[in-house]
């Protein structure tokens, strides 16, 4: 299966996704982390198993690679998650970011953006 986890390399490559899609949840990473290693696989299982094409995405931006990223959303600690609706930052279930490598926490919020995702697949 291809990989449907996108990786932008620059802010301009992330904002070109967030306008071409409603959700998009993003992994901020470093090759550095331990922890960020420990969640990769799951982030990419559950991106096999959420994406919807046009309503949801999965990203993960290398925070060494991409720093122009890294700075306009303040992320400071390794792994961070963040989650967008057309392009401005939003909060799953009360949370604006997750911050370390938490698969619950992770798990629920990818749950409930594919929900909200296919919703407004079938309304569209």
């Amino acid at each position: 299966m291809a990989d449907k986890v996108h990786h932008p390399s620059s802010l301009p490559e992330l904002q070109a996704l967030m306008s071409s899609t409603t959700y998009v949840a993003v992994d901020f990473f470093a090759d550095w982390c331990p922890p960020c290693k420990q969640i990769a696989p799951i982030w990419t299982k559950l991106a096999e198993q959420h994406t919807v094409p046009g309503q949801l995405a999965f990203a993960k931006v290398n925070v060494d690679h991409a720093q122009d990223v890294a700075r306009a959303y303040r992320v400071t600690a390794m792994p961070t998650f963040m989650f967008f609706k057309e392009g401005k930052q939003v909060a799953v279930h009360g949370q604006a970011m997750i911050q370390g490598a938490d698969p619950r926490a992770i798990m629920a919020a990818a749950e409930k953006l594919n929900g909200l995702a296919k919703k407004r697949a079938a309304e569209a």
